[in-house]
């Protein structure tokens, strides 16, 4: 089990909780992009752009490097494990909770006598 305190966790989600962070690492998953790449679509200065690059670096799921005057931003996926890891434990939950809930659905269609006769 993901320990449910860790700090990483917490980075991971606040850095996910963002639409504009979730669509920058899409970019990302298709290559790396500079900074500039990645505030383009958003129409954001690039410090607007590198704070949220930031959020995403201290989440670990970004790593940045210069390159002369270019910041390159390369996606790291590794950390995205750690929140599988914690949203997979729910997952079973509902999971057995739907299954159960279909075992009683079936069972009360088979003691049900059709509409109609």
């Amino acid at each position: 089990m993901v320990e449910l305190d860790a700090p990483v966790l917490d980075d991971i989600f606040h850095a996910l909780g963002d639409a504009t962070r979730r669509r920058m690492l899409h970019e990302l998953a298709e290559g790396p992009r500079s900074v500039g790449d990645l505030a383009a679509p958003f129409a954001m200065s690039l410090a607007a752009a590198s704070k949220h690059i930031k959020a995403l670096e201290r989440a670990g799921l970004v790593r940045r490097t210069i390159q002369g005057r270019t910041h390159l931003c390369r996606l790291d996926a590794g950390p995205l494990a750690t929140a599988h890891a914690w949203t997979a434990h729910y997952q079973r939950f509902w999971t057995s909770r739907l299954d159960t809930l279909e075992a009683l659905l079936r069972q009360q269609d088979a003691t049900t006598p059709p509409k109609g006769d």
